[in-house]
């Protein structure tokens, strides 16, 4: 697999990957930026999301129990200092329509098993379910 990203001027960058889609991403105004896009940080958590998401609806639907809706909140502690990697991440996965052992169990394969973003990040990750009928 293979991304390009280019510099925009200032500190928005562009990245583009296999399918084509851009994603602008820019700093803050107190580090330089125009704040038109969101922080790589904050992609990289929404990617995590996005990952565990996509395996859960898949595993559920597997399971003969998809869900009426899915979301899920990702709180993550960065270190202080440079280069202040995430040192842990708490996924809360929160879906409606959903028996919860069928939900706990697809979260945890997703972590376990599939998911390659979280697999390829160096952090403490713990994952809650919460079930609604």
């Amino acid at each position: 697999m293979e991304a390009k990203v280019t510099w925009q001027g200032g500190m928005k960058f562009v990245g583009v990957g296999p399918s084509s889609h851009a994603v602008a991403m820019d700093a803050g105004r107190e580090a330089g930026g125009e704040d038109s896009g969101p922080r790589p940080t904050e992609l990289l958590l929404c990617a995590l999301g996005g990952c565990t998401g996509m395996d859960v609806v898949s595993i559920l639907g597997k399971m003969r129990t998809p869900p009426r809706s899915l979301e899920i909140v990702i709180a993550a502690e960065q270190a202080p200092e440079h280069p202040k990697a995430f040192r842990t991440a708490k996924l809360l996965v929160r879906a409606e329509g959903v028996p919860e052992g069928n939900l706990r169990k697809a979260a945890q394969l997703s972590y376990e098993r599939y998911c390659p973003v979280g697999s390829s990040l160096s952090t403490e990750i713990t994952i809650e379910v919460e079930a609604r009928p």
